[in-house]
């Protein structure tokens, strides 16, 4: 049996990316090489943009159900004058509390109701590319086997099998930060500050306050690191926090697990080889601070699922697949920036670092700068390239027209009235398809796209409260392609083609 894609990892990233492919019409395998879930719970956090996303899959609800919001959040360990969410442009103005294991539970539900099978205990260990597609040598506890699919997409974690076989490399920055994470027990009844910055690193701590079982973070700067694949003991993390704390703190037999990571901070040359893509952790590495490597992940896999579906569907438009990597290395390129500089603001160093933190506390009170770093972390300030990014006008020469302010930004969740009655734009995104939203008098727009109407959904509608265009192209993945104030049709039709391929229907 052929594969229209085998992904490489069953984590939030993987999970995510198969459930976009399947919905598309996809033939999906998702292979790991873990015999059960993990169960770790290294991400918490569901930012502003990955609850859009989830959003205009309808998914939400489900995600919303026993979760808590925040709508506000530390940078760089700064509590003081945090990021605000109430900056943002967004329906969705906060980020939800779901632990990873919740989250990869709810995403395999939806990807047992489209179809997708996933199989465990199966290891890819080889991989050969050919013209036509991939051959994936898979390792169960039955043998070997070979696997063959289209596509092969790695999932599969920051040491990525697959980008190794690949040969993709991997250049970046080596660890020079020691760092341990353990959900142990702590009787005591007073729980101690969650925070605590001290001359030679950082210790977290979230338990309830009456004490009991949680997580304990310990962090150190100029530390010879570890192996990462070196089990950490409780008595190491005990160390670790009597060294950086002061103090002992009465932890016991850990819960679940205990693991190491660092700062090595590290991005993929390139996401793409041939017929062999990477993402999530496998694309790129960082620091776990801000909660954001999990969310840039599935920001990567909705970006590339619906581009590889039209790949394998036949119809994607030449380039359309390869930009995946140009809009998706940017974004990880700026993750990468942002987590290293928290870092070098937690850093203890009292000379200079502390005079710096004091620096940044009076700056996260101007609102601009709030803005900018709230929606940096969340990851609602990416923008794609948009219609108006071809070069020059239609004969080649000229200036390029200038960008609508909402080509390339993801499509504002409008309030819309029409023939079957009240919805949002959102919910006109629930099956995976692009959407040419048209709020003119004329309905111009609407007309101009219907030799598209095979690939996208055409919708006339009126907008209650004052609309920022007068027609919006939405990608699948929510960004804007195309957007125009007014009833013209001007650049829509190249944009259609460039995103949704020729109106003939090849």
């Amino acid at each position: 049996m052929e594969y229209g894609v085998v992904v490489a990892g069953s984590g939030p990233v993987g999970l995510t990316l198969a459930c976009e492919l399947r919905l598309a019409g996809v033939r999906v395998l998702v292979v790991d090489r873990l015999a059960e879930p993990a169960g770790h719970d290294r991400a918490g956090v569901l930012h502003t943009r990955t609850v859009e996303c989830l959003d205009i899959r309808g998914l939400l609800d489900r995600f919303e159900e026993g979760a808590d919001t925040v709508s506000g959040l530390p940078f760089a360990g700064i509590f003081s004058k945090g990021l605000d969410h109430g900056t943002l442009d967004t329906g969705h103005p906060y980020s939800l509390l779901v632990p990873q294991s919740r989250t990869e539970e709810l995403l395999a539900v939806r990807a047992a109701e489209l179809g997708v099978p996933i199989r465990r205990g199966h290891e890819v260990v080889a991989l050969r590319q050919d013209p036509d597609g991939v051959s994936v040598g898979v390792r169960t506890a039955d043998g070997d086997e070979e696997v063959r699919a289209r596509y092969l997409v790695g999932c599969d974690g920051g040491r990525s099998t697959v980008r190794r076989l690949a040969g993709i490399s991997f250049p970046g920055f080596t660890a020079s930060v020691s760092a341990m994470i353990g959900y142990v027990t702590l009787p005591e009844k007073d729980v101690p500050r969650r925070w605590q910055r001290t001359r030679t690193g950082v210790v977290v701590l979230a338990f309830p306050p009456e004490g009991g079982t949680g997580r304990v973070v310990v962090i150190e700067y100029g530390r010879e690191h570890p192996s990462p694949q070196d089990p950490v003991t409780l008595e190491e993390l005990r160390a670790g926090v009597r060294r950086v704390y002061g103090r002992e703190l009465g932890l016991t037999e850990p819960v679940s697990w205990m693991s190491r990571f660092s700062d090595a901070t590290r991005q993929a040359e390139r996401y793409r080889s041939g017929r062999v893509l990477l993402a999530g952790d496998a694309a790129h590495i960082h620091f776990p601070i801000g909660g954001q490597g999990l969310n840039t992940g599935v920001h990567d896999a909705m970006n590339l699922g619906w581009k590889l579906a039209a790949e394998i569907n036949g119809w994607a438009p030449e380039g359309l697949l390869d930009s995946y990597h140009e809009e998706r290395h940017r974004a990880g390129e700026r993750v990468l920036l942002y987590t290293r500089a928290q870092l070098a603001l937690m850093n203890p160093d009292e000379h200079h670092v502390t005079a710096l933190r004091a620096v940044f506390e009076e700056l996260l009170g101007l609102q601009d700068t709030n803005r900018l770093l709230t929606a940096a972390l969340n990851g609602v300030d990416v923008r794609y390239g948009g219609a108006a990014e071809e070069s020059g006008t239609p004969d080649g020469g000229g200036d390029p027209e200038p960008r609508h302010p909402l080509d390339g930004l993801f499509a504002p969740d409008l309030v819309l009235e029409g023939e079957h009655g009240r919805s949002r734009l959102a919910e006109l995104l629930h099956t995976g398809r692009g959407v040419l939203l048209d709020l003119t008098e004329g309905g111009t727009p609407a007309k101009a796209a219907r030799p598209w109407e095979h690939r996208i959904d055409v919708v006339r509608a009126r907008c209650p409260e004052a609309a920022p265009a007068g027609a919006l192209l939405v990608r699948p993945d929510g960004h804007v392609a195309w957007a125009a104030d007014d009833g013209t049709e001007r650049g829509l039709r190249e944009a259609l083609a460039r995103w949704f391929g020729s109106q003939d229907g090849r």
